[in-house]
């Protein structure tokens, strides 16, 4: 059951985390460049897989119970970035990517730089925690598992 569990939570997370880091990091530019078709595509990937991406806690706390490393550090740690980047990406990324591609609806000659480095930025440190919390998994330093 284990290694069920456990190839469910990567799955999940690669088809529903990847997709939103690569979306979130290109909204900026392409907000930019005023390519709205493509903004509103980005947006929705973000929004979507966000939804999406609540497989993969929910799988990685199963896997971690059958394995018996819910008390380790390296998990603990890997929860708190998790919750961390969920923050980030509900709270800030989405609504700041929302309020941009409503202004370039509604009136496209509006100077929205400040806005876009802002998600850029966001989009960035959900990126990096995403990062940190992957070599975490793989690592797993001070893991009696093995790694």
């Amino acid at each position: 059951m284990t290694k069920f569990l456990l190839s469910v939570h990567v799955i999940a997370a690669i088809v529903a985390i990847g997709p939103v880091t690569v979306a979130a990091s290109m909204f900026p530019r392409a907000a930019k460049s005023s390519a709205l078709p493509v903004v509103r595509t980005l947006h929705r990937i973000c929004r979507v897989y966000a939804g999406l991406g609540v497989l993969v806690p929910v799988f990685g706390l199963a896997t971690a119970l059958s394995m018996g490393v819910l008390g380790d550090a390296w998990l603990l740690v890997s929860i708190a970035l998790t919750a961390v980047a969920a923050a980030v990406l509900i709270a800030a990324v989405l609504p700041d990517q929302r309020r941009v591609l409503d202004t370039l609806e509604t009136t496209p000659d509006t100077d929205i730089t400040a806005q876009l480095r802002r998600i850029a930025m966001t989009g960035g440190v959900f990126n990096l925690l995403w990062a940190t919390v992957t070599v975490l998994m793989i690592v797993r330093p001070g893991s009696t598992t093995g790694a």
